[in-house]
C-alpha cells in the first residue's frame, strides 16, 4: 500500500477520513514511494478547487486552479499536457507538450518538460514509471476502460516505444470510488470476472475497479505496484460524480524532471 502524505508548503481543513499520518489534509497528495525516487507527480484535493473545465461555471477559475496545480509541483503550467479521456483503451505518445490530447485515455512520454495531466470525479488514475528508461505513463481507468484494458494497453505501448520491461516498472493506483461503493447494473457487472464482483439486492452489483485494474498490472508482469486506497466516495476532500454530481474534478499529474 502506497502511503499518501502532506506536501510541503500547502495547507488544507482537516478531514475525518484522512489517512493516520496526515494530520491536515494538502492541497495536493504524493506518494512517498514516487517521491523517495524524485519523480514528479501528485493529486490534487478539494482545496485546490476544481481541475475539470467540462461544465465548469468559471473556466477561469478552473485554469487558475491548474496553474497552481502545476506550480505547487514546481512545474510550468505551460507543461501540462491534458488527456481528453473518452472511457477507451486508446494510448498516446508525447514528445512535446500540448494542451489538450483528444480521444486518449492513456498518455505516454520519456520527456522531461511534460507534465502529463488528467481529471477525475471516480474513475481511476494509474501512474506509471519507468525507471530503467526514464519514462512514464498516465492513465484514466473508469469501467469501460478497465474492460477495455487500458493500463495493460499503456503498458504494452512503452515497451513497444522505450523498450520498457514491465518487470522493472512501479505503479500507482490513485483514488477513485471503491468497491464497497460503486455500484452498478448487471449489464456493466457481468462484462467483468466474478472475483471484481459482488450482488446486491435489486439486481445490482458491487464492482471493485481498483482490484480489476490491479490484476491487470500483475497480469502484465508488474510487481512494484502501490495504492493509495481512497475512496472519492467516502473521502469529503476528494470529488465524487457518484456522491456529488456538481462537475467537481481533482487531478493527476506525473512528469519528469
Amino acid at each position: 500500500m502506497g502511503v499518501p502524505y502532506n506536501n510541503p508548503g500547502t495547507t488544507a481543513t482537516p478531514s475525518s477520513q484522512s489517512p493516520s499520518n496526515v494530520l491536515n489534509m494538502p492541497a495536493i497528495l504524493k506518494i512517498r514511494e514516487l517521491d523517495k525516487e524524485g519523480l514528479v507527480h501528485g493529486f490534487s484535493t478539494i482545496e485546490l478547487g476544481s481541475v475539470g473545465l467540462t461544465n465548469a461555471p468559471d473556466r477561469d477559475a478552473v485554469l487558475a486552479n491548474r496553474r497552481r496545480f502545476a506550480e505547487e509541483l514546481g512545474l510550468d503550467p505551460a507543461a501540462l499536457t491534458a488527456t481528453g479521456a473518452v472511457h477507451g483503451a486508446a494510448v498516446a505518445r508525447i514528445d512535446v507538450p500540448q494542451p489538450l490530447v483528444k480521444e486518449h485515455d492513456a498518455v505516454i512520454t520519456d520527456q522531461p518538460g511534460i507534465a502529463l495531466f488528467a481529471t477525475y470525479a471516480d474513475c481511476y488514475p494509474i501512474l506509471l514509471w519507468d525507471p530503467e528508461h526514464h519514462a512514464i505513463g498516465l492513465v484514466h481507468a473508469g469501467w469501460r476502460g478497465t474492460e477495455a484494458g487500458v493500463v495493460t494497453h499503456a503498458i504494452q505501448a512503452m515497451g513497444k516505444e522505450f523498450g520498457t520491461d514491465p518487470e522493472h516498472m512501479t505503479a500507482v493506483i490513485g483514488p477513485g470510488i471503491c468497491g464497497r461503493c460503486y455500484e452498478v447494473g448487471e449489464e456493466v457487472a457481468e462484462k467483468f470476472s466474478e472475483r471484481f464482483t459482488a450482488p446486491k439486492a435489486s439486481s445490482k452489483f458491487l464492482l471493485d475497479l481498483a482490484a480489476a485494474n490491479r490484476a491487470q498490472l500483475e497480469d502484465a508482469g508488474l510487481r512494484q505496484i502501490h495504492a493509495l486506497d481512497l475512496c472519492t466516495k467516502e473521502t469529503s476532500y476528494l470529488p465524487s460524480h457518484r456522491r456529488q454530481p456538481d462537475g467537481t474534478r481533482f487531478g493527476a499529474i506525473i512528469a519528469l524532471r
